[in-house]
């Protein structure tokens, strides 16, 4: 599936967005994949399966005041993860949203509930409450550049 975050429209340059892929690696191990102008950066520690191929997608808003980055995997994720976090360095988060994937074929994702995860200076799952489950994450963050 194709995630659009609203501050990055679909017409933006090159330089204004782009997609990276990387590996989502299980064995309860935390790793971290950083990527963009402002630093988008993902940590996770996740169980089961086998390495999943996961999608990195970070842009600028045409005004350049407005960063986002989103991660999701290639097909579906069997992976549970025991944690998550997502960082923008240079900017704070003002806006997050995180998705664990419908248990129906054919459903669209199902978003994290409030008490699932936190939003502030960086977004990260809620010890006791995350259920394990992701399957997209958006953060969008403002930039400095409209300090006067």
């Amino acid at each position: 599936f194709v995630l659009t975050s609203p501050c990055v429209p679909a017409e933006a340059s090159d330089e204004q967005a782009k997609t990276v892929e990387f590996n989502v690696k299980p064995g309860g191990v935390v790793h971290t994949f950083s990527e963009g102008i402002y630093e988008c950066s993902f940590t996770y520690a996740s169980q089961g399966g086998t390495n999943e191929q996961w999608l990195m997608s970070v842009g600028l808003s045409d005004d350049n005041k407005m960063f986002s980055c989103s991660v999701w995997p290639q097909g579906k994720s069997y992976l549970f993860f025991t944690q998550f976090k997502a960082e923008l360095k240079g900017t704070k988060i003002e806006y997050a949203n995180a998705y664990s994937q419908a248990a129906a074929g054919g459903q669209s994702d199902v978003p994290l509930k409030p008490e699932e995860f936190t939003i502030g200076e960086s977004t990260t799952h809620k010890d006791g409450k995350f259920s394990a489950q992701l399957s997209k994450l958006t953060v969008i963050g403002r930039t400095r550049h409209d300090e006067l």
